[in-house]
């Protein structure tokens, strides 16, 4: 069998399972498996795929047709310009959340060693990216789950340049733990209802549903709101990804938390992806009305 053929088959298969982008799920098991990069495969087109080979990719795409992961079967995932260690465990970095570190820099633009906290850090992607796009940025990542720790230890030694710090701790009640002074408190926490995890895409049920589960949708948010908010030094902002139909009342929330100026972003497919205040005054005079 040829390369060619095989790419063939194998996109043959996705499209019949219900693959949303066939073509490129196939390229990147052929680059992970066959390490023909994205675009190339033209190039060795009518070459023999060797038989072991042959068998690593077809078990990779039959875990594929079945609705396991893309970026699970690859080990791995790109987030901003980071290439990032995913699997089971840790929730899968995505583009709409490369939103929440792009506003974050923008307002932290000419803060000398930023301190920032990341909430609900999974793989790091969050944390990494504000370090990555602000440099000398210094991040706290706060993580509960065991495994989503370990990938966001192995991402921040992976990147060793960036400062970013892991830390075990729950974010429903060890805002104790952490000390005033941060410039930014950033946090895509778990904002799926539990009514609607049973009706999603197949892929998302294989991620961890601790990533996933917000409860009614807001109790992180709240949680942000009451105990991290004061943290925040005069004119920290936090920033937060939120779910559809939940930005006005998360702003709210930030607005009855006594933050300012706060601002919705939308992601590419225009939903409101992105919620972020200002805190206009010091720590101790928040009122929490929580």
């Amino acid at each position: 069998m040829t390369y060619s053929e095989l790419y063939r088959s194998i996109t043959a298969e996705f499209e019949v399972a219900g693959c949303e982008s066939a073509g490129f799920d196939a390229s990147c098991l052929f680059e992970r498996f066959a390490g023909i990069p994205r675009g190339r495969l033209a190039l060795k087109g009518e070459d023999t795929v060797p038989t072991k080979m042959i068998k690593t990719i077809e078990k990779a795409a039959e875990w594929r047709a079945n609705g396991y992961p893309l970026q699970y079967i690859l080990g791995e995932w790109d987030f901003l310009s980071l290439t990032l260690y995913v699997g089971e465990g840790v929730l899968i970095p995505r583009s709409d959340t490369e939103l929440l570190c792009e506003v974050a820099a923008e307002r932290l633009k000419g803060i000398i060693n930023p301190q920032v906290l990341d909430l609900c850090a999974g793989s790091g992607c969050v944390g990494l990216g504000i370090a990555d796009l602000c440099k000398g940025t210094e991040v706290t990542a706060v993580e509960l789950s065991e495994r989503a720790l370990g990938y966001l230890k192995r991402n921040c030694a992976k990147y060793p340049e960036l400062n970013v710090t892991p830390v075990k701790a729950d974010v429903l009640k060890d805002s104790a733990l952490f000390k005033e002074g941060y410039d930014a408190i950033l946090a895509n926490p778990p904002y799926i209802p539990t009514d609607k995890l049973d009706h999603l895409m197949r892929e998302v049920k294989h991620e961890p549903k601790m990533a996933l589960d917000g409860g009614d949708g807001l109790v992180f948010y709240r949680a942000i709101a009451r105990d991290w908010l004061p943290l925040l030094k005069k004119g920290g902002i936090c920033a937060v990804e939120v779910g559809i139909g939940q930005s006005q009342t998360v702003a709210e929330l930030f607005k009855s938390a006594g933050l300012t100026d706060i601002k919705i972003f939308k992601d590419m497919g225009n939903i409101e992806r992105v919620v972020m205040g200002n805190n206009k005054y010091n720590a101790y005079l928040i009122l929490n009305p929580f």
